[in-house]
């Protein structure tokens, strides 16, 4: 028997690629009555070789909050746009938005476990012929430790008519 979906982590980095796969988790949340937590990850880069460890809990935490504030406007744009091309609801299924600093494979498989998520959607960075070789260093690291089922979605090639510049 193929477990239920209830709560799919949806893990975006504000690129169109990630856009394009928050409508899929849009419309598997729809089919199956689930909720989707969205995670940004900003990546830890250490700034100094003894960085004074409070200074950092700090910023980080600022940053957090900067960020958290900054993937809410940009999921209103999405939803809006996941809204005009597949109808309503959008934001009530989102259940919370995370904003982690680290490394965002670790931190999407630490959330993955920590909100009890039953599926992973990523969009993938492939460009021309290394497309079917490289999925990426995020993607592939998710892909291969994952306990859970990995959607990965490619940005399409062929023309679509949503306008992904403008969110």
């Amino acid at each position: 028997m193929i477990p239920e979906i209830k709560k799919i982590l949806y893990a975006t980095d504000h690129s169109k690629n990630s856009a394009y796969a928050f409508y899929y988790a849009v419309d598997i949340a729809r089919r199956h009555a689930a909720k989707i937590a969205i995670l940004h990850v900003i990546e830890f880069r250490p700034r100094g070789i003894h960085p004074i460890r409070a200074r950092r809990e700090h910023e980080q935490s600022e940053i957090e909050k900067i960020d958290a504030e900054q993937t809410k406007n940009h999921l209103q744009k999405v939803c809006q746009k996941a809204e005009n091309e597949i109808g309503p609801p959008c934001t009530e299924l989102v259940s919370n938005i995370i904003v982690r600093v680290g490394y965002p494979a670790e931190e999407i498989l630490n959330v993955t476990d920590e909100e009890g998520c039953d599926l992973i959607i990523l969009g993938t960075h492939g460009k021309g012929f290394l497309k079917q070789t490289f999925l990426g260093s995020v993607s592939n690291a998710v892909l291969h430790r994952a306990q859970k089922p990995v959607l990965l979605i490619p940005f399409p090639s062929e023309k679509i008519t949503i306008n992904w510049d403008e969110i």
